[in-house]
Protein backbone atom coordinates (compact mmCIF):
# COMPACT_ATOMS: atom_id res chain seq x y z
CA UNK A 1 0.00 0.00 0.00
CA UNK A 2 2.77 2.46 0.91
CA UNK A 3 4.65 1.60 -2.30
CA UNK A 4 1.58 2.41 -4.41
CA UNK A 5 1.00 5.76 -2.68
CA UNK A 6 4.65 6.71 -3.12
CA UNK A 7 4.51 5.98 -6.85
CA UNK A 8 1.40 8.12 -7.29
CA UNK A 9 3.02 11.04 -5.43
CA UNK A 10 6.26 10.59 -7.37
CA UNK A 11 4.38 10.59 -10.69
CA UNK A 12 2.53 13.81 -9.79
CA UNK A 13 5.75 15.57 -8.81
CA UNK A 14 7.60 14.53 -11.98
CA UNK A 15 4.65 15.49 -14.20
CA UNK A 16 4.59 18.97 -12.68
CA UNK A 17 8.32 19.39 -13.14
CA UNK A 18 8.18 18.23 -16.76
CA UNK A 19 5.50 20.77 -17.60
CA UNK A 20 7.44 23.55 -15.92
CA UNK A 21 10.71 22.71 -17.69
CA UNK A 22 9.05 22.72 -21.11
CA UNK A 23 8.46 26.43 -20.67
CA UNK A 24 11.84 27.43 -19.25
CA UNK A 25 15.50 26.52 -19.50
CA UNK A 26 17.95 26.53 -16.63
CA UNK A 27 21.19 28.53 -16.78
CA UNK A 28 23.78 27.67 -14.16
CA UNK A 29 26.63 30.09 -13.53
CA UNK A 30 29.57 30.20 -11.16
CA UNK A 31 30.02 33.47 -9.32
CA UNK A 32 32.15 34.71 -6.46
CA UNK A 33 30.16 34.23 -3.22
CA UNK A 34 30.71 37.85 -2.17
CA UNK A 35 29.34 39.16 -5.47
CA UNK A 36 26.39 36.78 -5.21
CA UNK A 37 25.55 37.97 -1.71
CA UNK A 38 25.75 41.63 -2.73
CA UNK A 39 23.71 40.95 -5.89
CA UNK A 40 20.99 39.22 -3.88
CA UNK A 41 20.96 42.03 -1.32
CA UNK A 42 20.55 44.72 -4.00
CA UNK A 43 17.87 42.70 -5.83
CA UNK A 44 15.93 42.31 -2.58
CA UNK A 45 16.20 46.03 -1.85
CA UNK A 46 14.50 46.67 -5.21
CA UNK A 47 11.86 43.98 -4.56
CA UNK A 48 13.20 41.90 -7.46
CA UNK A 49 14.39 38.32 -7.61
CA UNK A 50 17.87 37.59 -8.94
CA UNK A 51 16.22 35.64 -11.78
CA UNK A 52 14.17 38.67 -12.83
CA UNK A 53 17.28 40.83 -12.96
CA UNK A 54 19.32 38.24 -14.88
CA UNK A 55 16.52 37.78 -17.43
CA UNK A 56 16.37 41.57 -17.93
CA UNK A 57 20.17 41.76 -18.32
CA UNK A 58 20.18 38.93 -20.88
CA UNK A 59 17.31 40.48 -22.84
CA UNK A 60 19.13 43.83 -22.99
CA UNK A 61 22.42 42.13 -23.94
CA UNK A 62 20.70 40.35 -26.84
CA UNK A 63 19.25 43.63 -28.09
CA UNK A 64 22.51 45.54 -27.70
CA UNK A 65 24.64 42.89 -29.40
CA UNK A 66 22.36 41.55 -32.14
CA UNK A 67 24.71 43.01 -34.81
CA UNK A 68 22.01 43.31 -37.42
CA UNK A 69 20.33 39.99 -36.68
CA UNK A 70 16.57 40.25 -36.86
CA UNK A 71 15.16 40.01 -33.36
CA UNK A 72 11.85 38.31 -32.63
CA UNK A 73 8.95 40.53 -31.69
CA UNK A 74 8.45 38.66 -28.40
CA UNK A 75 11.92 39.77 -27.33
CA UNK A 76 11.36 43.38 -28.23
CA UNK A 77 7.86 43.43 -26.72
CA UNK A 78 9.15 42.15 -23.37
CA UNK A 79 9.69 45.67 -22.08
CA UNK A 80 13.26 46.16 -23.19
CA UNK A 81 14.06 49.54 -24.71
CA UNK A 82 14.71 49.38 -28.43
CA UNK A 83 18.05 50.46 -29.75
Amino acid sequence: MFECNYNVINMIIHTGIDRMENRTARLTILIDPRKKALFEEICASQDLTPSQVVRKLIRQYLIDHADGRPLPEWLLAAGAPRK
